[in-house]
């Protein structure tokens, strides 16, 4: 690839940086001012949430990109908490499927209308097109670097 395009790449990879800086840093302050939550507690609760089957430890730490250990820690919290639960696979009853308890769906039913709503906020001055060509532009990036992870 020439030199510009190190250029290029390197000044998009510091903007996306910038970029997830500044949501993330907005979405921890108001998780925790408005319920006084964590990010990774709202990433768990969601991830959780978006697999009606119940994920393991294993895949929520995968898919969170994180150790088993920080997973089974956070989970331990919120499982004292009452917001969710874990059960046994019938299959394996070395696995552990994990669940929200309905006070977990129901936090985290709060905090998804307000974190939707303070995304929402924090991209106003993006039109629908700009949105939906970002969008594209990042799952094609996406798929990009998933391909080259591949290829190593």
């Amino acid at each position: 690839m020439p030199a510009a395009g190190n250029d290029a790449a390197g000044r998009v990879w510091m903007r996306l940086m910038a970029c997830n800086k500044l949501v993330e840093t907005r979405l921890r302050n108001r998780l925790r001012a408005d319920f006084d939550a964590t990010l990774p507690r709202f990433d768990v609760l969601a991830q959780i949430d978006r697999e009606p089957r119940g994920p393991t430890m294993s895949e929520l730490s995968e898919r969170l990109m994180v150790t088993k250990a920080n997973i089974t820690d956070l989970f331990g919290r919120l499982e004292a908490d009452g917001l969710v639960s874990r059960k046994r696979s019938k299959k394996d009853g070395r696995i552990q499927h994990v669940y929200l308890t309905a006070k977990g769906k129901n936090e985290l039913a709060e905090m998804l209308k307000s974190h939707n709503a303070w995304l929402a906020e924090l991209m106003s001055d993006l039109d629908e097109n700009d949105l939906a060509a970002l969008h594209d532009i990042l799952g094609r990036l996406r798929d990009s670097l998933k391909a080259a992870g591949e290829r190593q």
